[in-house]
């Protein structure tokens, strides 16, 4: 497996000792976030970012993420520009893309779909600007307005946007969504995270259970990864941990190596 590490793994660390917490586990790509109390924006910051993983020999392979980007309006198009620059300025390729996950916003069928046209539309002439790619990131939540990767393939080729579009192949929303289909060759990410506590059901689970994977895992993260590169995905396996009690780790690079080898056991 190629393993990367999103910071969302340890989001207390600036990027230089999370860049060498990832040398330090054989890592050489990393993807750095947006929305973490470390986090550096601005395009100076984004040069000063690119330079430092330079200097470490590790590749930033995405920026984590545009939210809400399919509720789109000019406010929210100023703020993918902006992104979209910033996101190229740090050598990363690629850029998320996270849905609306908000019970408020509940529209009507045809127009949550024409909505994601529209905003995917808009997008493909902004990433190709920047030279990037979108990775569409499906929320498996109940409320959340794009569930499933097939929702998304579809409303992208609708936009003809296949090269400029893959989706991210989250193995807790997967799991949560009910998605059987994993799409390898749309795939541009997989993101992994395990769910140990079984007091949570499939329609509870949260991002706060999140946790490394390990033996106890209970969404099948091994299998579902597994499917994926037997069916030619050659991409990052890219860790993305939200739970507190990783990110209180003292011993988070022991962690992270232990959940490695069982990841490739």
């Amino acid at each position: 497996m190629q393993f990367s590490l999103n910071h969302m793994a340890a989001p207390s660390l600036g990027y230089a000792e999370f860049f060498d917490l990832a040398l330090r586990l054989g890592v050489n790509a990393v993807e750095i976030r947006n929305d973490i109390p470390t986090t550096l924006m601005g395009n100076k910051n984004a040069k000063t970012i690119a330079r430092l993983a330079k200097d470490k020999g590790l590749t930033i392979i995405n920026v984590n993420a545009l939210q809400r980007w399919n509720q789109w309006n000019k406010a929210k198009a100023d703020e993918a520009k902006r992104l979209a620059e910033y996101t190229a300025l740090t050598g990363a390729k690629n850029l998320i893309l996270v849905p609306t996950n908000d019970k408020k916003f509940r529209p009507a069928t045809n127009e949550r779909l024409d909505g994601l046209r529209t905003a995917l539309s808009a997008l493909k002439d902004i990433l190709k600007d920047n030279g990037l790619i979108g990775c569409v990131e499906p929320l498996g939540f109940e409320e959340c307005s794009l569930r499933l990767k097939a929702e998304a393939i579809d409303a992208i080729d609708d936009v003809g946007g296949a090269k400029r579009f893959k989706v991210t192949h989250d193995t807790f929303h997967h799991y949560v969504a009910g998605e059987d289909d994993v799409f390898p060759d749309r795939t541009g990410l997989i993101h992994v995270s395990g769910v140990t506590d079984r007091k949570y059901s499939r329609d509870t689970m949260r991002d706060a259970q999140r946790e490394l994977v390990d033996a106890n895992d209970m969404i099948d993260n091994r299998g579902q990864v597994q499917r994926l590169i037997k069916g030619g995905y050659k991409g990052y396996v890219s860790f993305e941990p939200f739970a507190p009690i990783v990110h209180k780790s003292k011993q988070i690079a022991r962690d992270l190596a232990r959940s490695m080898d069982y990841m490739e056991g």
